[in-house]
């Protein structure tokens, strides 16, 4: 599980709900270390996934506007 996370923020869409998901999955496997959790852990696993997600599209939301491909096609 050495994989980087791919970036965002680059695209020349924004990035869909399902890419930003799958980003915050794929931080909290590495972080935890678990690529799928047992079920004691599971709940956990998924609301750090949610929460991840959340915070990454607010980011992504907030840092877009500044981003030279954005400003170009304004």
């Amino acid at each position: 599980m050495c994989r980087s996370i791919k970036t965002l923020r680059t695209g020349a869409t924004p990035a869909s709900d399902d890419e930003i998901s799958a980003a915050a999955r794929q931080y909290v496997r590495k972080v935890s270390g678990y690529r799928t959790p047992s079920s004691a852990n599971e709940a956990a696993f998924e609301e750090a996934v949610a929460e991840v997600a959340q915070a990454s599209k607010r980011l992504l939301e907030a840092v877009s506007a500044t981003h030279p491909q954005a400003r170009r096609a304004s």
